[in-house]
């Protein structure tokens, strides 16, 4: 079965770091203006999903979420959550690390769309 996304080492690595000092974490995408288009990390106890959120998968323990009309835009894509050198947005955990999580995307193959899983959405159909 095709994953709907995964992580580059260093995300892997940072998501460990960060596990290791809060807690349980989780990443929401939700393709918003400014902070919204990178993906945030928050505590996983500080996030209800709301109807138009949908589970796309999970790395490391952490449950990434995407807004259902960024999913609607790339459901058709693998996301890729990476970690680079720099400065995230105020309101996710990787601030004030050194290093902010990105997502890359690719387009996924016609064998991979024939063995998606689904996802888990909170109330839309």
């Amino acid at each position: 079965m095709s994953e709907r996304v995964s992580a580059t080492p260093a995300a892997i690595e940072l998501i460990h770091k960060l596990t290791a000092q809060h807690g349980p974490i989780l990443f929401l995408q939700s393709g918003g203006c400014c902070e919204g288009s990178v993906p945030l990390c928050m505590p996983a106890n500080e996030f209800k999903p709301g109807a138009s959120d949908v589970i796309i998968g999970e790395i490391e323990g952490a449950t990434f979420y995407m807004g259902h009309n960024h999913f609607q835009f790339s459901e058709n894509m693998h996301t890729i959550l990476d970690a680079m050198p720099g400065s995230s947005g105020s309101f996710s955990l990787d601030c004030g690390s050194g290093m902010a999580f990105i997502t890359r995307g690719r387009l996924f193959t016609d064998e991979e769309l024939e063995t998606l899983p689904p996802v888990k959405t909170f109330g839309l159909n």
